[in-house]
C-alpha cells in the first residue's frame, strides 16, 4: 500500500533491479498526445509551403516536451520514492503535458504560444515543489543547496519564458535560444554543490523506452498516412515504396539505438550532461522521421504543395541526423577499428544522398540503413576484440554496427 507521505530522500545509484515504474510509463504515455500534436502539426506546415516556419516551431514545441520529459525522468532516478505527495505532484506534470498539447495547433497556425506556455509552467512549478520536498529533507548541506538551485533556477526561467508571447515574430527564434541555453544551464549549475544520485540503468532504460515510444509514433504516423493515400486516392503503386522504406528506416533506427549498452557510457555527471542533452537530436529526429513519411505520403498523391526533392529530403534528413547522433553519443565508444566506426556515418551520408532518388528516395534510404545494420553485425562478428575483448558491448555478446 502506497503510504501518504515519506521522506523525499536521495536513492542509491547502486540499487540492483532498478527499473521504470508504472507512474513513469504512464508519464511517458501523456508526451505521446503532445508528440504526435508536433508531428501533425508539423506535416500540415511543411505540406502547406511553410517548412522554415515550421521547422522552427516544431523545434521549439519539441524542445519545451523534451526538456520537461528529462527534467522529471532525471529527478526521478534520483528521489522517487512512490508516496501519494509524489504521485499527485506527478499528475500535476501530466495534466500540463495535456495543457501544452493543447496549445500545440495555435502556436503553429498563430504564432500564440500562450497555451503552450501555461502547460509548461504548470509542469515546471510542479517539478520546482519536488526539489523544494527534497531540499527538506537532504542528507547535507551541500545536497540541500543542489537541490534549492534546481528549484529557484527552474522558477526563474518561466518568468523568462514570458518573454516569448511577448517578443516580435522575428525575434521570437533568439529568445527561444537565449531561454533554452538558460534552461540547459540549470543543472550545470546546481550540481555544482553536490551530484544529484541518479541511476545510470534506470536512466539508459527511461531514454530507451521513450525511444520506443517516439519510434513507435513515427510508425502510426506513417500507417495512417499510407492508409488515407489508399482509401482517398487508390495510389497503392506510388505509396508502397514510401510504406516499406519508412518500415525500414524506424527498424534500422531501433537496432542502431539498442545495440549498445547506454549505461556503459553514464559514469559521471558530465558524461551524463552530455548524453542527456544529445538527446535532444535523437528523440526530436525520431520523431520528425513520422512526420517526414506523412509529408512524402502527400506529395506522392499530390496533396502537398511541395518538390519530390523537398519531401525526400523531409524523411532523409531527420534520418540521418538520427544515425549520426546515434554514433556520436554512444555508438561510436563501442567500436574497435576504423571500418566499424564509418559505418554510420557513411550511412548518414548516403541517406542524404538518397534524397535525389525522385520517388524511390525513401525506399532507397531505408535499403541504405538496413545495408548499415547488416554492415555492422558482419564487421563485429568477423571481429575478436569486439566479441570478446574490453569493447565487447556485454556479456551476451551483443553485435551490431
Amino acid at each position: 500500500m502506497t503510504r501518504t507521505f515519506l521522506p523525499l530522500t536521495a536513492r542509491s545509484p547502486e540499487e540492483s533491479h532498478r527499473a521504470a515504474t508504472p507512474l513513469e510509463l504512464f508519464f511517458d504515455l501523456c508526451f505521446v498526445v503532445a508528440v504526435a500534436q508536433a508531428g501533425a502539426e508539423l506535416v500540415h506546415a511543411v505540406a502547406e509551403g511553410h517548412a522554415g516556419e515550421g521547422v522552427v516551431t516544431y523545434a521549439m514545441i519539441f524542445f519545451a516536451l523534451w526538456w520537461a520529459w528529462m527534467n522529471f525522468s532525471w529527478f526521478a532516478s534520483a528521489y522517487d520514492n512512490d508516496d501519494v505527495a509524489y504521485r499527485v505532484v506527478t499528475l500535476v506534470q501530466m495534466a500540463g503535458v495535456l495543457v501544452l498539447a493543447a496549445g500545440v495547433s495555435r502556436s503553429f497556425e498563430d504564432h500564440d504560444f500562450l497555451v503552450v506556455y501555461l502547460g509548461y509552467v504548470v509542469m515546471r512549478v510542479a517539478l520546482a515543489t519536488q526539489w523544494t520536498r527534497a531540499a527538506r529533507h537532504a542528507g547535507s548541506a551541500a545536497e540541500r543547496t543542489m537541490c534549492l538551485r534546481y528549484a529557484g533556477g527552474v522558477l526563474a526561467c518561466q518568468l523568462g519564458w514570458l518573454a516569448l508571447l511577448f517578443a516580435p515574430g522575428p525575434v521570437r527564434p533568439w529568445v527561444f535560444l537565449v531561454m533554452a541555453l538558460a534552461e540547459l544551464s540549470v543543472p550545470v549549475f546546481a550540481e555544482r554543490a553536490a551530484p544529484s544520485t541518479w541511476h545510470p540503468h534506470h536512466i539508459a532504460e527511461r531514454y530507451g523506452l521513450f525511444t520506443i515510444i517516439v519510434l513507435g509514433e513515427t510508425i502510426a504516423a506513417a500507417t495512417v498516412g499510407v492508409k488515407s493515400g489508399i482509401v482517398e486516392n487508390d495510389a497503392l503503386g506510388e505509396l508502397l515504396p514510401i510504406a516499406a522504406g519508412g518500415l525500414l528506416l524506424v527498424f534500422a533506427a531501433w537496432w542502431i539505438y539498442f545495440v549498445v549498452p547506454a549505461h556503459h557510457r553514464l559514469t559521471s555527471s558530465g558524461k551524463g550532461f552530455v548524453w542527456g542533452y544529445g538527446h535532444y537530436l535523437i528523440l526530436a529526429s525520431a520523431a520528425a522521421i513520422g512526420a517526414g513519411l506523412e509529408i512524402a505520403v502527400e506529395q506522392a498523391v499530390g496533396k502537398a504543395h511541395l518538390s519530390t526533392l523537398a519531401a525526400s529530403a523531409a524523411v532523409t534528413i531527420p534520418s540521418a541526423v538520427f544515425l549520426l547522433s546515434v554514433w556520436l553519443l554512444h555508438a561510436r565508444y563501442f567500436k574497435v577499428g576504423l571500418a566499424q566506426q564509418l559505418v554510420l556515418p557513411i550511412a548518414s551520408l548516403a541517406i542524404l544522398l538518397c534524397s535525389f532518388a525522385g520517388r524511390w528516395a525513401v525506399l532507397a534510404a531505408g535499403v541504405a540503413a538496413a545495408l548499415a545494420v547488416v554492415t555492422g553485425v558482419t564487421l563485429t562478428a568477423r571481429d575478436p576484440a569486439t566479441r570478446s575483448g574490453p569493447h565487447a558491448p556485454d556479456a551476451r555478446g551483443r553485435q551490431g554496427t
